[in-house]
Order: C-alpha cells, then structure tokens, then sequence
C-alpha cells in the first residue's frame, strides 16, 4: 500500500501535474467566459426583448439609444473567442489522460522492474484526464445554452438595426 501512494505522488508531481495545470488553465478560461457571457446577457436581454407596457418599451427603447453596434460586437467577439478556448482546452483532457498513460507505460520499456508502479502511474493519468473532461464538460452544458441565447440576441439587435453581422 505504501508503494501504491508513493506512485500516485510520484505521479502528481509528473505528468498528472500537467493535468492539473491545464485544468486550472480551463478553470480561469471559464470564469472569464461565464462573466463575458453574464455581462452581454444582462446588457442585451431587456434591451432586445421588451416587455408589452408603454413604459417599459420607452425604458428599453432609451437603452436601445445608448448601446453601440461596436461595444455589442466587441463583447459578442469576446465571449466567442473565450468559450472557443474554453472548448478546445475541455476536449485535450481524454488525450492529455492517454498520453500520461502512454509516458507511463513507456517507462516499462526501459525498466521492467517497476511493473506495478508504472500501470498504477498509467491509471492515474487515465483517471485524472477522464474526471477532468467530464467535469469541464458538465460546465459547457451550463454556459453553452447562454452562449447561444447571446448569438441570437445579438443577431436579432443587429437585424433591428439594419447593420450586417
């Protein structure tokens, strides 16, 4: 039992650590996506769908008036190019996982004396890439749905407006 914990330390200061590095990475990548996306929601929702009372039109209209063509697109680019990453990065993890595994696996080559050690090594990498890509993967299910809700709204502003996407 001690040799199984040693390798899995082993592990966490090698190639999991990369891992857990890009997992940290994505983390950061979300947040800033979530707010990006959080940001143009609450500044486009109420401007471009407009309650049915007097009142409230005139509000949404004097928003209207204040909101730019360029800070909209600005911010539509933004949230695009950080959820793009925030993807991209999500996907790597199941290849980050086997590679960790092909790396530990390739150890057996050069020394077949630490078996164990390095199939244990093999499955940590395995394990860690997994829960990080289902984990990651769960979020995109939570901000995808505002992304595309912002495409739209954004795409339904700059129809209103006769300006081109």
């Amino acid at each position: 039992m001690k040799d199984f914990f040693s390798v899995i330390f082993r592990n966490l200061i090698g190639f999991d650590m990369i891992i857990f590095i890009v997992a940290i990475i994505n983390g950061v990548f979300y947040h800033f996506t979530k707010r990006a996306a959080d940001e143009l929601y609450r500044k486009m929702h109420l401007t471009v769908f407009v309650p049915g009372s007097a009142q409230s039109q005139e509000d949404a209209q004097r928003a209207l008036s204040e909101l730019r063509e360029t800070e909209v697109v600005r911010m539509r680019d933004l949230m695009g190019r950080l959820y793009s990453v925030f993807v991209n990065l999500t996907g790597i993890f199941p290849l980050l996982g086997i590679l960790g595994t092909v790396s530990s696996l390739l150890t057996l080559v050069k020394d077949m004396t630490d078996v164990e050690g390095s199939f244990y090594g093999a499955l940590t990498s395995t394990f860690w890439g997994l829960v990080f890509a289902i984990s990651f993967k769960l979020l995109d299910g939570f901000i995808s749905a505002k992304i595309e809700d912002n495409e739209k709204t954004v795409a339904l502003y700059l129809a209103r407006n006769g300006k081109e996407n």
